[in-house]
């Protein structure tokens, strides 16, 4: 009996040390972002208080968007990131191929709560953002319109910043060649579509500076190294807030999410749920927006905002009335296709 006793409370000790190891374990939350103006909007609005209020560490760590890396971790089941930042391609494709978990919204939030583009079965939407052209008021003397200004470089002499990839170059460029945003799709759904697409960017190839970190279009942009670039609205409100005086030409402009999801198998799935949940809450949200100008998703944090910092958000009214929308359907039908063809066509 004594025996049988001694084993028992042995057996008793190790599990509660398993259990209070698992613990110890689960209270480290890593959350990965994109970094930079975003990453330090993010840690104010959302790590830093969840941290205070559960009493846990977050992790914050900065990544370029590299799905690889996602998809190494969930095949080799060793998944040591836990609620990951990505864009809409990334999401619709990475959800099909199983890389992300299927969410419960019922431990996120009511879907009713937000705007209608921000609920998906794999992610939920964190704020909206916008790729716009972007030009230094102090270097260039005329007011581009839209994309085909961008594509004058008689009328706008001097370089161009493009980011390095298919995705929304095939768009500008058929915006440039007088596609209005609400057609674009249509256009681009065609063999011919997408062929007028490459073809028109081979009108402004030798004038472009390639980019692909969010932070270079800017320094390039301040440096006078490009008249104009393709360029994330949120990085020149952070360039502005430190003294430059960046522009920004909102029609046309692709305005997108990003979202929240959980690699499949991750070890924190129910701490990265309450992550998320937090981040997408009316005052996480508001706080957010006071430090970086992308637009919230939670509609009860849209109607508090104040108007004038509404109105540098990709998703006010009079900034998205002659947007585009970018579709994560048809990348994720398309993207790896003419990203290869995008990939091949840079380097001739």
């Amino acid at each position: 009996m004594k025996i049988r006793n001694t084993l028992q409370s042995a057996a008793l000790a190790t599990c509660l040390v398993t259990t209070a190891m698992g613990s110890a374990m689960a209270r480290d939350l890593t959350v990965v972002n994109f970094g930079g103006a975003n990453g330090d909007a993010q840690k104010i609005a959302f790590i830093e208080p969840l941290e205070k209020e559960l009493g846990i560490k977050i992790i914050g760590v900065a990544y370029n968007g590299e799905q690889a890396k996602v998809k190494a971790m969930v095949e080799t089941n060793n998944v040591v990131w836990d609620a990951v930042e990505v864009e809409t391609a990334d999401l619709g494709r990475g959800c099909e191929e199983g890389l992300y978990e299927q969410l419960d919204w019922s431990k996120i939030g009511d879907k009713n709560n937000f705007v209608p583009e921000a609920v998906h079965d794999c992610g939920v939407g964190t704020f909206v953002w916008s790729t716009v052209l972007g030009y230094n008021g102090k270097t260039l003397k005329a007011t581009p319109q839209g994309w085909a200004d961008f594509w004058d470089v008689k009328k706008f002499p001097g370089k161009r910043g493009m980011r390095k990839g298919a995705r929304y170059n095939l768009e500008f460029a058929l915006m440039a060649d007088g596609v209005a945003p609400k057609d674009v799709y249509k256009v681009l759904a065609t063999p011919e579509g997408i062929d007028r697409a490459f073809k028109k960017l081979d009108e402004i190839k030798p004038h472009v500076q390639w980019w692909e970190a969010g932070a270079q279009p800017v320094q390039m942009l301040a440096a006078g190294d490009v008249a104009m670039s393709t360029v994330y609205n949120g990085r020149i409100d952070a360039a502005n807030r430190e003294g430059q005086s960046l522009k920004i030409v909102w029609n046309e402009s692709i305005y997108d999410l990003d979202y929240w999801v959980i690699p499949t198998g991750s070890p924190n799935k129910e701490l990265a749920e309450k992550f998320i949940k937090f981040a997408s809450s009316t005052a996480p949200q508001l706080n957010y927006a006071q430090h970086i100008a992308y637009g919230p998703i939670n509609k009860e944090a849209i109607a508090k905002l104040d108007p004038k910092l509404l109105a540098d958000m990709p998703n006010s009214p009079d900034n998205i009335k002659n947007a585009l929308l970018s579709s994560y359907d048809y990348w994720a039908d398309h993207g790896e296709e003419l990203d290869q063809r995008f990939s091949a066509w840079s380097t001739r």
